[in-house]
């Protein structure tokens, strides 16, 4: 079952004073590419929660991020008494106290700076743990999104195999014309120099340049490749990188196909065939 790179999951602890929401985006990628936005209070497990992305989502441009709101009555910040009443000394010599009141002073000095001093807030192992199971359950669902997504994916993929196929079967249909018309070709060019040919010789030129024109080789091994890229979509592990390269194969006999195929009817079928084809790439890019 194919996954695609493109996903998005979200969980929510609501924590006694605290809510903490878990987001995690993805984007296609040829390698995995880990961007982890975390308060710093948890910095010491953001190597723990790279390591669990890194082997649940494998490949990607993965976005992570933990928000924090507090919720609680309780807050960081803390007024810093002794700070505060040195300033409110220093502004009564500034100012005239009568037309200046305590609580004036006071609303001029809680501005200054270091008049509020945050208290860093500790790590609690017990409340990182609900956050860890949350982190999995986001993984979860990104993993969901991705499955989702790349069903569409699998249905698009099988349609064009199929057309390529049907396009090959066309291809085996008009080599026996094909054969024909060369030999027609070669013939008439012959006439049109007015000279006298030996039979024998010709038809060994003829072999020989059937020969090169042949693609019964190309023939078999286009529709092993289809054959192989339906078996490896099917398969339980996802891999875009491996079906990514039977493509190119598919290509590479495709184009040689094309190049030998000398009769515009058949040429006409193998860009039918590169157009389905260049569908496929451009999927491929985003599948797992």
């Amino acid at each position: 079952m194919i996954q695609s790179m493109t996903g998005y999951g979200k969980s929510v602890l609501q924590l006694p004073t605290k809510k903490v929401t878990i987001e995690i985006k993805s984007l296609n990628s040829k390698n995995l590419d880990l961007n982890v936005r975390i308060p710093s209070y948890y910095k010491e497990k953001e190597l723990s929660v790279r390591k669990k992305l890194a082997n649940a989502l494998v490949r990607g441009k993965v976005d992570f991020s933990i928000f924090v709101e507090m919720t609680g009555n309780e807050s960081s910040a803390k007024i810093n008494h002794s700070v505060v009443k040195e300033y409110m000394e220093q502004l009564r010599n500034l100012v005239d106290p009568v037309k200046t009141s305590e609580v004036e002073l006071l609303k001029m000095a809680i501005r200054m700076p270091d008049a509020l001093k945050a208290e860093r807030e500790e790590f609690d192992e017990n409340e990182w743990s609900s956050i860890t199971q949350n982190i999995d359950l986001a993984i979860q669902e990104i993993i969901q999104y991705r499955v989702e997504e790349a069903a569409s994916l699998e249905i698009d993929f099988k349609e064009r195999i199929t057309n390529i196929r049907t396009y090959l079967e066309e291809v085996k249909a008009l080599n026996r014309d094909r054969v024909e018309n060369v030999k027609t070709r070669l013939k008439k060019a012959i006439d049109d120099l007015k000279v006298d040919a030996d039979e024998n010789r010709f038809e060994q030129e003829l072999i020989y340049y059937l020969e090169k024109l042949d693609i019964n080789e190309e023939k078999v091994r286009l529709a092993n490749h289809l054959d192989y890229f339906l078996l490896t979509l099917s398969s339980e592990v996802s891999n875009g990188k491996k079906l990514g390269f039977i493509v190119q194969e598919m290509g590479r006999e495709i184009n040689t196909t094309g190049s030998k195929a000398n009769y515009a009817p058949m040429q006409k079928a193998v860009i039918q065939m590169k157009n389905e084809l260049e569908q496929i790439k451009e999927q491929i890019l985003n599948v797992l």
